[in-house]
This record gives C-alpha cells, sequence and structure tokens, in this order.
C-alpha cells in the first residue's frame, strides 16, 4: 500500500473473519515492527503471541469488566478515567450503572477469545526514560518508547491484508494479566492488540483539520496556515 493511504487509513478494527493468520504473516509484521523508534534504541518491549485457549478466555473474561465501565463512564458524559476526572462523580456513575445492571457489553469484548491473533505487549520500566517522572502530573513520555513500536504492528499488518485494534483495557486487570501470563517486574503490561482479516476492508478515516489543533508560536497563537503565496 502506499505510505500516505495506509498512514490515512489504519483506524481501529474489530470485526474479523474466522480466517487464520498464520505465523509467517505474523512474524514478518514482528519483524517490520522492530524498527519503531525508542528511547537509546532500547527495544523495551516484550510480546507474547497468546494462543492457548484458556488463557484466552480468562482475558476475555479479565476484559469485560473494564469495557463495561468505559461504556458506563461515557454514557454519563465522562471521558473515561481522564487524570483530571472528579473521582466522585465517576464512582457514583459505575454505582447508579451496577444498581441498575445497564451495561450489555457485546462486541469484540464478548469474543476477546475468538480473534484470530492476540498480542500482549509489554514495557520494561527498567528501560524507560520517564523524563516526566518527576514532575506533579500525570506521566507521559516513557510510553514514546513504546506505542510507536505498538504503532507500527497495526502499520505492517495492512501490508498483510490484515487490521486491528490496540486496547488498553486490560492494564485494568494488570496483576491478573501479568500473572497470567508469566510477566515479573520490572514488565508492565502497555496495551493487547487484536489482529486479523476485517470483514470491511479500512477506508480513509474522518479527522479533525490540522488548523483545529495548530497554532504557531503559541497555544494561543495564530492558526498555522500554509502562505496564501
Amino acid at each position: 500500500m502506499d505510505l500516505i493511504d495506509t498512514l490515512r487509513s489504519t483506524g481501529s478494527v474489530r470485526d474479523f473473519t474466522d480466517e487464520p493468520v498464520d505465523d509467517a504473516a505474523l512474524t514478518r509484521i514482528l519483524d517490520t515492527a522492530r524498527f519503531a523508534p525508542s528511547g537509546a534504541n532500547a527495544q523495551a518491549w516484550r510480546v507474547v503471541v497468546v494462543k492457548d485457549r484458556a488463557i484466552r478466555s480468562r482475558l476475555r473474561d479479565l476484559y469485560l469488566t473494564p469495557w463495561g465501565e468505559y461504556l458506563t463512564l461515557t454514557a454519563a458524559g465522562l471521558r473515561p478515567w481522564s487524570p483530571v476526572n472528579d473521582r466522585d462523580e465517576e464512582a457514583a456513575a459505575l454505582a447508579a450503572a451496577a444498581d441498575a445492571d445497564a451495561v450489555v457489553v457485546g462486541g469484540m469484548a464478548a469474543h476477546l477469545d475468538e480473534v484470530p491473533v492476540l498480542l500482549a505487549v509489554f514495557a520494561d520500566l527498567s528501560q524507560l526514560a520517564a523524563v516526566d517522572r518527576d514532575l506533579d502530573r500525570y506521566s507521559l513520555a516513557g510510553g514514546a518508547s513504546v506505542y510507536p513500536f505498538a504503532w507500527s504492528i497495526l502499520l505492517a499488518a495492512r501490508a498483510e491484508g490484515l487490521a486491528g485494534v490496540l486496547t488498553t483495557m486490560l492494564i485494568r486487570a494488570e496483576d491478573e494479566v501479568k500473572q497470567l501470563l508469566g510477566a515479573g517486574d520490572p514488565l508492565v503490561l502497555a496495551a493487547v492488540i487484536a489482529l486479523g482479516h476485517p470483514v470491511r476492508q479500512p477506508r480513509r478515516l474522518t479527522r479533525q483539520p490540522v488548523a483545529s489543533f495548530t497554532t504557531v508560536d503559541r497555544i494561543d497563537g495564530e492558526t498555522f496556515a500554509p502562505d496564501p503565496d
């Protein structure tokens, strides 16, 4: 695929056919993704290809609770688990949904164990240069050495006619996932990636225009735009 078309059409795909993905294709995907940038070229990731049916079923079960919470918080008008959320407001929304027993979880979440490829991506904390570690706010910088690799997996999958989705829901059950997959410290769960042959091939996505998020010199500066000349 053309690079620009790939970048503009690699969205989140959760509906897959029953066609299996062979190990050779997955190896090619990972072989390409490993060239993703990382701090000091540490390549601070580990990947578990989850094939065992019992482990897959347990991951599905662990996935259902946070996904249900995500739907509940979204329905309540909250951005789920935003670092700036009011925790009491979150708790009230979740409690109300629990009382009403209103959340029905379906789709990929209910069938996570059936997706053709299930990858658990771990980050090695000992290899991350988290330059914002000591700031009095939520830390983001360490992820810059891991998530480009995860994104490269999704991009490389397109060359194989595959598509997928990166999900962080299982981080809500990280201790159990680590135990299930034999991951000790300093490894932490960064993402789970589902891949397969899409029911519908992805098309170009819709996103906000550049002018909506780009300014000159300051956040409150003038909108960045090409020189009319």
